[in-house]
């Protein structure tokens, strides 16, 4: 009797052990996704692009083609480089963030430009030739390559959020974050894709006045919903990538940057958090603008070195 009680004992004791792992689990987790809100956004703004103009049957196929490559780029090939380097060399985790940083600022920037400057943009959209096949394969690559460095990007600040030095619990973490925002991710972007297929679906069979009309005016807010999406995702890119910049070096040892941010905030807000977090978020997007800017002409001139090379 002494040994049963003694072995529900130990039980009880693995069970407690095992809650709090699933507890600390959960907490890295919330953690890590918080951190990586404003790329999420852009992911999921970023995405539906490159479902658009082709056949409406073709646009689910395509969402998971590119959420599958998602989830290999997450747990195939970044997940173990994300292991590796937390083992040998962790290090390197600030100088890749500024990197990735970097390339948000770059992107947010370059479709502001974009904005700024459409002639260019058309004249690029009307290189776009070959069949429907060709194009969707085309398209799908491309987004997948996208999502390789926002995944990137996503993985790595998981990382650095993570407190604990077992790498076990890192790789639980990891994995849990890159199958989480990868499933929100593309559920979103199924969602906004087909909505505009279900507004005309409800006002052609709708059998209400009613219905007709919300079908109608989901179709007709869709364009903007989109281009809305597209504002916020590039707001949040400028945003996120000042913020991990001045975050990192701060990692690294270049305290200024964000102890003058801080200061500003502290002095606009007066002990407000919200007013000095927008204030944080504000300085950190124009900071984002203008490493952008500073990147698009040294990125467009290495591109083109690149492909005179060739």
């Amino acid at each position: 009797m002494s040994g049963v009680l003694a072995l529900l004992d130990d039980v009880a004791a693995i069970a407690k052990l095992a809650a709090a792992s699933v507890d600390d689990i959960a907490a890295h987790t919330a953690k890590a996704g918080s951190k990586a809100a404003g790329i999420v956004i852009d992911d999921a703004a970023v995405t539906p692009k490159y479902v658009t103009g082709f056949k409406p049957e073709r646009e689910l196929p395509m969402i998971w083609r590119i959420a599958k490559g998602s989830f290999i780029n997450k747990l195939v090939f970044l997940l173990p480089v994300a292991l590796l380097m937390s083992l040998f060399a962790p290090w390197l985790v600030p100088p890749l963030l500024i990197m990735g940083g970097c390339y948000l600022c770059f992107e947010g920037a370059e479709k502001i430009l974009h904005v700024l400057q459409p002639h260019a943009h058309h004249e690029d959209s009307k290189e776009e030739q070959g069949s429907a096949a060709e194009l969707e394969e085309e398209k799908v690559k491309g987004a997948i390559k996208t999502d390789f460095i926002l995944s990137a990007e996503i993985m790595t600040i998981a990382l650095s959020t993570i407190e604990s030095d077992s790498i076990w619990m890192q790789a639980v973490v990891l994995a849990v974050v890159g199958i989480a925002i990868t499933i929100a991710v593309y559920g979103v972007v199924a969602i906004i894709v087909k909505m505009d297929d279900l507004g005309l679906w409800m006002a052609r069979v709708g059998k209400t006045s009613t219905v007709q009309s919300l079908g109608r005016a989901i179709v007709a807010v869709m364009p903007w919903f989109l281009k809305f999406l597209t504002i916020v995702g590039t707001a949040a890119m400028l945003w996120v990538g000042g913020s991990i910049i001045v975050h990192s070096l701060h990692q690294m040892g270049w305290h200024f940057p964000e102890e003058t941010i801080h200061h500003w905030a502290h002095a606009v807000g007066h002990g407000d958090a919200a007013i000095e977090w927008i204030t944080k978020a504000v300085i950190d997007g124009v900071l984002g603008v203008l490493v952008g800017l500073a990147l698009v002409p040294v990125v467009t001139r290495g591109a083109l070195l690149i492909n005179g090379s060739k």
